[in-house]
């Protein structure tokens, strides 16, 4: 049996994510060939690098071990990968972009296959995205968090709205007078007992929310867990339950009855989104043309 790296990139993978689930999606492969890697693995090291259990995979000390010996081996061959890519097709710039997944596909994916330039997009957390283009691997980002990098400039194009809704089907004849009323403890008191949808890696909308208009941080788990923003809207469509998002998603499923918006809170919540970029780039022409789409995308949201 031989070493293969993409089973050292599905361990890290599935150390830093937690799940089989979450590897798989970050991967773009199947949860059994995720599976198949970390066996192959651990059949070539000879001991097992997790203990498996229903919600969590959780590092051995061997695992530990070998996560801290080949993080920044993998990083410098991922560096290396993006930079060679770039040469070996001199006839086309090739563009790097971080952003959320729910951002891309919303904004960009029905515009990739008409781009006169190679695109690479990454999908991650924001500090890691901002570390990133400050060491060249990203060309752009898009982000409501900005960094304090000293060479990288934040420009800001739109704002997003984080807010409550719900699924079409949700009984609200006891929030909706609770709310009128302005009996926020009465409210948050209904919403703890109620079915809840959050995403696997990011919790922050929720946790702020409450915290913003509850006054403290939410003390109840959501009963379900999927992979993205876009999941929760299509879980939620013709159904019941409550989540926190930011609006930008949801006008499609509120025009189509799918879902309600159900509060914006006791004042809108709104993230200012930037376009993250170095102060010097080469890429000016090609960074614009996708600001564009970004903000012609946004411009026809707010009619």
């Amino acid at each position: 049996m031989q070493w293969n790296l993409e089973w050292l990139r599905t361990f890290r993978s599935i150390y830093e994510t937690g799940t089989l689930s979450a590897a798989a999606q970050e991967l773009f492969i199947s949860q059994p060939g995720v599976s198949l890697h970390l066996n192959s693995l651990e059949a070539y090291a000879g001991y097992k690098l997790f203990d498996r259990s229903p919600r969590k995979m959780v590092p051995t000390e061997k695992g530990k071990i070998l996560y801290n010996f080949i993080f920044e081996p993998l990083r410098k061959l991922e560096s290396a990968e993006q930079h060679f890519h770039r040469r070996s097709q001199p006839e086309r710039v090739t563009i790097s972009v971080g952003m959320c997944f729910e951002t891309f596909q919303y904004t960009l994916e029905e515009h990739v296959a008409s781009l006169p330039f190679n695109l690479i997009i990454k999908f991650g957390l924001y500090p890691q995205m901002q570390a990133d283009l400050d060491s060249g691997l990203l060309d752009m980002i898009v982000t409501p968090q900005k960094g304090n990098q000293q060479n990288l400039v934040y420009e800001p194009f739109s704002k997003e709205r984080v807010v409550l809704i719900a699924g079409s089907n949700t009984d609200l004849s006891e929030l909706t007078p609770l709310l009128e009323n302005n009996d926020i403890a009465g409210a948050g008191d209904f919403l703890k007992q109620q079915l809840w949808y959050s995403t696997a890696g990011d919790m922050e909308h929720l946790k702020n929310f409450w915290s913003k208009n509850f006054n403290e941080h939410p003390d109840f788990s959501p009963n379900y867990i999927v992979p993205n923003i876009s999941s929760i809207i299509r879980c939620l469509s013709d159904n019941d339950g409550f989540s926190v998002v930011p609006d930008f998603l949801c006008h499609e499923a509120l025009d189509a009855g799918k879902i309600k918006l159900v509060w914006q809170g006791t004042e809108p919540w709104e993230n200012t989104l930037y376009f993250g970029t170095r102060k010097n780039t080469m890429y000016k022409n090609e960074l614009d043309k996708l600001k564009k789409l970004f903000e012609k995308k946004w411009e026809r949201q707010m009619v």
